[in-house]
């Protein structure tokens, strides 16, 4: 049975990009490109509305783009930034504090720690609930960030040689963004990691079923030569549970100029940010590096998303 939310309309949440057939993520980037060219169009269409950003754990791009989103369409945000400030460090549980939310708020972006805990939300909800990342499972903004920053600047989402380097086993966002990337058929994957940061065997067993054509490497410079897209992620500390294993793989990959000089004149380096030190910041300045430009992307997609979640278009 269909959930009616508390704006009299149907409910509908964010978990993953899944979430969202490949026709709506068309209008959804399609609308983020409209909000983009003409902000002043869509200035106010969230007056009146409220975001609440729930993050049980540190963010600043995600949270600050969230909040940018929504204050440039109008709206206001209420919130907290770590689970420490908000009833959770006195013991309330997700359900509670989203029901709770669910009386000031009129949709919330969640950020926590535990895969799942979003989902928990969502249930017990009466506001639309946008997943901000839940451990090392899923961060679907970050894709449709990525997937709007591909599309406008490649002119499609099909047809690529992609490469995801780094962090392979923990990345939430590659996660996402190959599951997302999956729909669209034409795509090969080249994964570029050490032994120990492998992508995880349900991924690569579902490749292997939907008879995808990919590749796992461990020499950066051997794949460069032959990618249109590099997604380059950072070994994430706080995945591991022990800081010696960290510290001998935080730096095994490194992208600077000379080894950018291997790859294509028209191919994109992406990154979700943050950096640490695995790409220079002499690549900063070459055109193909593009992760800055998926910063003012992601306001634009959270935008987009903000508006449909809440049925204004």
């Amino acid at each position: 049975m269909e959930k009616i939310g508390k704006n009299g309309k149907p409910l509908r949440h964010l978990m993953t990009p899944l979430d969202m057939s490949v026709e709506e993520l068309e209008e959804l980037f399609d609308l983020a490109e409209k909000i983009k060219n003409d902000p002043d169009g869509y200035a106010h269409i969230c007056d009146r509305k409220k975001l609440a950003t729930c993050f049980y754990e540190p963010s600043t791009r995600t949270r600050l783009s969230f909040e940018t989103a929504m204050l440039d369409l109008g709206g206001k945000v209420i919130g907290f930034s770590d689970a420490s400030s908000s009833s959770a460090s006195k013991g309330e549980s997700v359900s509670d504090t989203i029901r709770v939310i669910s009386c000031f708020a009129d949709i919330c972006a969640m950020r926590h720690p535990k895969e799942g805990a979003p989902m928990v939300a969502a249930g017990r909800s009466t506001i639309p609930v946008i997943n901000a990342g839940d451990g090392g499972h899923q961060h679907p903004t970050q894709t449709l960030t990525d997937m709007l920053t591909i599309r406008s600047l490649k002119g499609s989402l099909d047809g690529f040689t992609i490469g995801l380097c780094g962090d392979l086993k923990f990345g939430r966002t590659v996660h996402s963004l190959v599951n997302a990337m999956l729909r669209y058929p034409a795509n090969k994957y080249v994964f570029i990691s050490p032994e120990e940061l492998k992508i995880p065997s349900y991924l690569r067993a579902k490749l292997i079923e939907m008879k995808v054509d990919f590749k796992e490497v461990e020499r950066l410079e051997d794949v460069l030569p032959s990618l249109d897209l590099l997604y380059m992620t950072r070994v994430q500390r706080e995945r591991f549970f022990n800081e010696e294993d960290y510290v001998r793989l935080k730096d095994f990959y490194v992208l600077n100029k000379k080894k950018l000089e291997l790859a294509p004149k028209d191919m994109l380096v992406l990154h979700p940010l943050p950096r640490v030190n695995e790409i220079s910041v002499e690549v900063d300045d070459d055109p193909r590096a593009v992760y800055f430009k998926q910063v003012q992307y992601g306001v634009y997609v959270r935008q987009a998303l903000i508006v449909t979640l809440l049925g204004l278009v």
